[in-house]
């Protein structure tokens, strides 16, 4: 059996990399056309930190690894301060998402926070820059 530490630098990178694209790529690409970094190493498994925005429309968890694992989401404010983490978008969106907006809709009023948001549009725009309204 080979352990990745044995083999030469050069090796290791080509097996890292397809592991990598094997894995589903280095970045996670939201619905609002943002690309977020996956941290492959992180404690919960492969994680990416997006802005709540971003996921809007997104009725479905994304996977990685060819679509058996969940991409563990980071799911941020619009200062980039955490809100909340979820290995499960939808059961976050019909959960714990109304009292998260309702509290976000007060630090961050200029920034839209729909009652649905796997039906509402991706935006990374306030409301007054072309951003999506609440329904």
């Amino acid at each position: 059996m080979c352990v990745l530490m044995d083999l030469p630098t050069s090796e290791r990178a080509k097996f890292l990399k397809w592991n990598l694209d094997t894995l589903g790529g280095a970045d996670f690409t939201s619905p609002a056309g943002s690309r977020h970094a996956i941290d492959y190493a992180a404690p919960g498994g492969p994680t990416a930190e997006v802005r709540a925005q971003a996921l809007y429309g997104l009725a479905e968890h994304p996977m990685v690894g060819g679509g058996r694992v969940p991409l563990t989401l980071a799911i941020t404010s619009p200062a980039h301060r955490p809100i909340q983490t979820t290995r499960d978008l939808p059961a976050f969106w019909q959960g714990s998402w109304r009292d998260v907006a309702k509290e976000m809709r007060g630090r961050y009023p200029k920034h839209p926070w729909p009652d649905d948001p796997a039906s509402a549009a991706a935006t990374l725009r306030t409301k007054k820059a072309g951003g999506s309204s609440r329904p």
